[in-house]
Parts: structure tokens; sequence; C-alpha cells
């Protein structure tokens, strides 16, 4: 009676071990994590990005409400082209990178709705934390494990606007109130791959 146990217990632990969700690493070399903002009233704007950024996706694809992620960024790691903007963007006029060195997000809720996926999570950045949902896509087989020793690549893509007053980034050029825009357009393009399973002893 007690092997009978056993051997079920077995098979429902491998059963729930197949249908787990799958760990990913984000490929940072090929993946963005870039903004813009508009200046001038919209007659340009400014373009930059974050170059020190991870993400930890675990990702189910048999029940995506089961899937979570958590990123962090480094704020002294933006960059858009011109180092004294870069320098004046770290202190404390804007992101103040010593101060809050990390903007970060962990998810709290991963749906489907009317065919789109939307992620919903804390948001936290210059010291403050707010929920925000968003939708994403998924590209790629996410969830192919036939090949142990490469794993398959998988791309999650999302755009979003964020308010950069809501977050206590309010600075402003004294001699053009309307020089700077308030709301940032934030693109993401994650590369994910999926650890390699572990070798048989």
């Amino acid at each position: 009676m007690f092997k009978k146990i056993f051997a079920i217990g077995m098979v429902a632990a491998l059963w729930v071990a197949a249908y787990a969700a799958v760990p990913m690493t984000t490929d940072s070399a090929h993946s963005n994590v870039s903004f813009s903002l508009p200046i001038m009233g919209g007659m340009s704007k400014v373009t930059g990005k974050f170059g020190n950024f991870t993400a930890d996706i675990n990702f189910d694809e048999k029940d995506i409400t089961r899937s979570s992620v958590v990123a962090k960024i480094k704020t002294d790691s933006i960059s858009t082209g011109i180092g004294a903007r870069d320098n004046h963007l770290k202190t404390a006029d804007f992101f103040d990178a010593e101060k809050y060195p990390e903007i970060t997000f962990t998810s709290k809720k991963v749906e489907k709705k009317g065919g789109k996926y939307i992620l919903t999570g804390d948001f936290s950045m210059h010291g403050v934390t707010k929920e925000i949902s968003f939708p994403f896509t998924i590209h790629g087989n996410c969830a192919d494990k036939k090949a142990a020793s490469v794993a398959p690549p998988c791309g999650f893509k999302a755009k979003l606007q964020l308010n950069r007053k809501d977050y206590g980034i309010a600075y402003e050029r004294k001699d053009n109130l309307d020089f700077m825009g308030d709301v940032v357009d934030v693109d993401l393009e994650l590369l994910t791959r999926t650890p390699p399973a572990p070798k048989a002893n």
C-alpha cells in the first residue's frame, strides 16, 4: 500500500514539474529598455535607454495566470547619447540615481483578456510605488524544452506610458516651462532564454 501511494505521489510530482512555470533569464545583449519624451511641444523628442537591467521571468504556457516577473533597472545606466544630459538625468533634478539606484517592477497578476495578455504589478521609481497595468505580446516558442543543451529564445514586447510627475520627477526648465513633456513612452523588448536542463549524473 505504501509503495502504491509513493508511486502515485512520484507521478504527480513529475506531472507538476512538467507543467510548472519555466524560469527564464534576460539576454541583456539582445534586449532593450528604451524611452522617449516629447520636447518643444512635440516638435521633437529625446530618446534614450537603460543599459543595465534584469528581468527574472517565470512563464507558464498552460496557465498564464501562474506566470510572474521581477524586473530591475539601474538608473545610473541611462544613456541618451549626450554625456552632459545623462549626468544631469542622474542628479536629484531627475532620477537621483545615488538615492534611488533602481527602478523596479514586481508583477501581481498576469491574465489574458480579449485575446491580449495583460501584466499588472507594482512599479517603483524615484521613491514612489504605483500599481500599473499594460498589455504585452509573446514571440517564439517559449515552452519548447526539446533541446536541453540549447535553450530556445523567447521574446516579450510591451509599450506603455508613464507620467514622470506621478513619480516626483517634476523638473522644468526655468527659461521655458513647456520645454519638456510629462508623458514618457516606454518600449520594452526582452529576449529571454530558459536555463538548460541539468545533466544527469
